[in-house]
């Protein structure tokens, strides 16, 4: 029987493709939860990269990153598309 993989082991893998991040993104934006996403967002930079590396290249300090990604974070407008471009990611609007 072969063995399978942990289910954190698995996600980290595929969030690695920018095309299942940017799915997952936006099943996490459609349950409406914001917690939801920002837990969403912090998965997909722990797969692609580091909060470190990320919050350099959005031009956000590391603690700003932390807590506008933490479970009661509130980031700006801003500095989520700052966020997302580190990624190679974007926000978009599509018909309902």
């Amino acid at each position: 029987m072969a063995k399978s993989k942990p289910y954190s082991e698995s996600l980290v893998e595929a969030l690695r493709d920018p095309v299942e991040a940017a799915e997952y993104l936006n099943a996490a934006i459609e349950k409406g939860d914001q917690a939801a996403l920002l837990l969403a967002l912090r998965n997909v930079i722990d797969a692609q990269s580091s909060m470190t590396r990320i919050a350099e290249e959005a031009s956000l300090n590391r603690e700003s990153l932390y807590k506008a990604l933490s479970e009661n974070g509130n980031p700006r407008l801003k500095s989520l598309n700052a966020i997302l471009q580190a990624i190679g990611l974007k926000l978009g609007v599509r018909v309902d």
